[in-house]
């Protein structure tokens, strides 16, 4: 079973955030997650190869966005609201509501 690193919320740093939400693709990711509890790697890869998404899921998990666990089979992934409420108070607020 493959365990992820995911860092302590005090590694957060603007700059990985905002790297990670540059690419459209990782910014749907962050606004599907937004909306639900969690979802898995095929409910969040629209299509895409998964090659690709694996790319995009480490970009996320490396900047704090983004919690996976793996459940059997299936990654589960989910918002790491709260811990980046905590980090940058408003900042996700700031962005979720300046996207449609």
């Amino acid at each position: 079973m493959r365990i992820y690193n995911h860092p302590e919320p005090e590694g957060f740093t603007l700059q990985r955030i905002f790297n990670a939400l540059s690419d459209p693709v990782r910014l749907d990711i962050v606004l599907h997650l937004s909306h639900v509890t969690e979802a898995t790697c095929g409910e969040l890869d629209g299509g895409r190869p998964k090659s690709s998404m694996s790319h995009h899921f480490r970009i996320l998990r490396e900047a704090g966005l983004v919690q996976t666990r793996v459940a059997g089979t299936v990654h589960q992934n989910t918002l790491r609201r709260a811990e980046l409420d905590s980090r940058f108070p408003g900042l996700m607020d700031a962005i979720l509501s300046q996207t449609p």
